[in-house]
């Protein structure tokens, strides 16, 4: 994926941001400073909430609802930024208005409903994205590079942690609050997107909510590696990892240092020499280990704000008609390893297959 110009030759896009809680502030912002739209409207049911961002973000209208403004409204796309039970609703209103969508993550609160989206907007030829706004960071951009590139050789595992101590939500466990960052990510890098063989979620409820607080998820890939997820709301310390180990090297990101958020380490098992020791069956009694010591750095990052990329790759994908790099199909893959894992802990943490909807994949 190509990072979008800062400046564009093209007359500005119209959006209006729907959602003034939490997520919408930031949409509004990069949306106002952004060369590729403009900002029309902010819809939300508090008005006065509406009425200071908009203040804030070059005074657009502020409306109420979203039927008053899309039928008052003239406007390209709609950026959602609401709880997830509503993105459903919105969506396919603004799809059947003609309007391109991007919404916040998850896509939707579940598969069929996240399904009837993408499909409500490939027919009608419209963008659907989905604001994972991990994958456009300067780090998970490289690491995308360097994984097509074949840096790392074989992909042979993946362990992301991603723990804190957090606000425990009221409508989703921990897994839906904090999972989607990083599955998303492995949908982003990984060749061919995050297609496991099985899901299988474990979670703890200390705290009596009802709900899982500390979770861990495990997912075979198709190529033999083993991904594995550990999220958490009850860490005293603040810990966003992923390591990589490919059998040719290993990639650490850190995203609290900001010093060196990757470092590439040369060092680990040789799987050449122990696949040539496994060849030798007199040998394989007295086999040792043999380790790999080479070099460790870290590559240059460029530095922008990844919700600013976002929001021109939505005005690129809009422009030329091709998909988003974060598209429906992408969080559609996110969202139905969430409901796998969900689906695990209700049975006790019994594997659940991953059976993607080949129809959807075919059509993209």
């Amino acid at each position: 994926m190509s990072i979008a110009p800062e400046t564009s030759v093209y007359p500005a896009l119209r959006v209006a941001v729907i959602g003034a809680g939490y997520w919408g502030p930031n949409l509004a912002r990069n949306f106002a400073m952004s060369s590729d739209w403009e900002l029309v409207a902010i819809c939300d049911m508090d008005l006065e909430r509406a009425a200071a961002l908009a203040r804030k973000t070059g005074e657009p209208a502020v409306v109420s609802s979203v039927e008053e403004l899309l039928r008052d409204h003239a406007i390209d796309a709609v950026a959602i930024a609401t709880p997830a039970r509503t993105h459903h609703g919105i969506a396919m209103a603004a799809l059947a208005a003609g309007k391109h969508v991007v919404v916040e993550k998850p896509l939707a609160d579940n598969s069929v409903r996240g399904t009837e989206m993408v499909e409500a907007a490939r027919a009608a030829g419209l963008i659907l994205m989905a604001d994972h706004t991990y994958c456009y960071t300067p780090a998970v951009l490289k690491i995308r590079e360097l994984l097509e590139a074949g840096e790392l050789g074989e992909i042979l595992y993946i362990d992301s942690v991603r723990i804190n101590l957090g606000l425990v939500q009221p409508d989703v466990d921990v897994f839906w609050d904090l999972a989607p960052h990083d599955l998303s990510i492995l949908d982003f890098v990984l060749p061919g997107g995050l297609n496991p063989l099985s899901v299988t979620a474990q979670g703890a409820d200390p705290l009596n909510a009802g709900k899982a607080c500390v979770g861990y998820m495990n997912m075979p890939l198709d190529n033999g590696a083993l991904a594995h997820i550990n999220v958490n709301w009850l860490s005293p310390t603040k810990i966003r990892q992923m390591v990589i180990g490919g059998s040719r090297k290993t990639l650490v990101w850190d995203d609290l240092n900001p010093q060196q958020r990757l470092s590439i380490f040369d060092r680990g098992v040789n799987l050449d020499r122990q696949a040539m020791i496994r060849a030798d069956a007199e040998d394989r009694k007295g086999a040792t280990i043999s380790y790999r010591l080479g070099d460790t750095w870290s590559p240059a990052l460029s530095e922008f704000e990844p919700l600013g990329l976002m929001v021109a790759e939505l005005a690129s994908s809009i422009r030329s008609g091709n998909a988003a790099p974060t598209d429906g199909l992408s969080a559609l893959r996110v969202l139905k390893v969430l409901e796998e894992a969900s689906a695990s802990l209700a049975t006790g943490s019994l594997p659940q297959t991953h059976n993607p909807d080949s129809s959807l994949e075919t059509a993209s």
